[in-house]
């Protein structure tokens, strides 16, 4: 080994970081951009509540037969009176008893209409009236709405452990809730789940909220879509992500 040639090696390499030293330049520097001041990401939902569901789902439903059992939007209610009732009793909305069916509640023209995937496991004979339900109540008291300014409304008529979201897309669910929308006529819309989005035409929020439009037969309503009230409950850190989105929301 020629030490000597090592030697002057290592006296290059010394020298080298010496001047660096020298210029006040003691760390190491990275060419890409940083935004510090930007609010951190937060984290996603677990990809199999997510993403890979939902892939699957989307898979499924295009390669569901054109001759599936579809809901007749020509036969959906005329009137918003009538909708709780065919509600509870159309047996295409869901499979099950339609005794554990949950009913939306609230009026037309409401401040906001919330929307979420299914009731809570805890409803019986209301909807949210579980601790997802004082969560939403929480978050509604933040901007000043109460929930009698507010319209409660599910996807599915009643919980499900594992909904089947393709055979919803399939059987026409977003038609029926594009409907519901229309014969309340809320100012704003509050979307909670991964899943309801799809139906309305949208993509699932990556973050814990986002603020959009909904654009349906002439109207544009302020729109804000959020995660499952499941998923806030359990990510506390979601909270200052959420409140920033509801503020453009609400501003809108």
């Amino acid at each position: 080994m020629d030490h000597g040639s090592n030697q002057h090696f290592l006296s290059d390499i010394t020298s080298a970081l010496d001047w660096w030293r020298l210029a006040g330049v003691d760390c190491d520097y990275v060419d890409d951009p940083q935004d510090w001041l930007a609010p951190p990401e937060e984290e996603l939902p677990p990809p199999s509540e997510w993403s890979i569901a939902r892939a699957e789902n989307e898979a499924k439903a295009a390669a569901a037969p054109e001759n599936a059992r579809r809901i007749d939007t020509e036969a959906l209610p005329a009137t918003l009176e009538a909708f709780a009732p065919w509600w509870k009793a159309e047996p295409l909305l869901a499979p099950g008893s339609l005794e554990t069916r949950i009913a939306p509640v609230g009026k037309a023209g409401a401040q906001v209409m919330v929307i979420v995937e299914a009731p809570e496991r805890e409803d019986r004979e209301g909807l949210l009236t579980g601790p997802q339900g004082q969560l939403l109540d929480a978050i509604l008291a933040s901007v000043g709405i109460s929930r009698e300014d507010a319209y409660l409304a599910s996807a599915l008529p009643r919980a499900m452990p594992a909904p089947d979201w393709a055979e919803a897309h399939a059987l026409g669910l977003g038609d029926v809730l594009m409907h519901h929308i229309g014969l309340v006529g809320p100012k704003r819309l509050f979307v909670l789940g991964g899943n309801v989005p799809a139906l309305l035409g949208h993509e699932s929020p990556q973050r814990a909220a986002v603020s959009r439009k909904f654009n349906h037969q002439g109207t544009s309503i302020p729109l804000l879509a959020s995660w499952g009230l499941d998923s806030l409950l359990n990510r506390p850190r979601t909270k200052p992500v959420l409140w920033k989105a509801m503020l453009d929301w609400i501003a809108t």
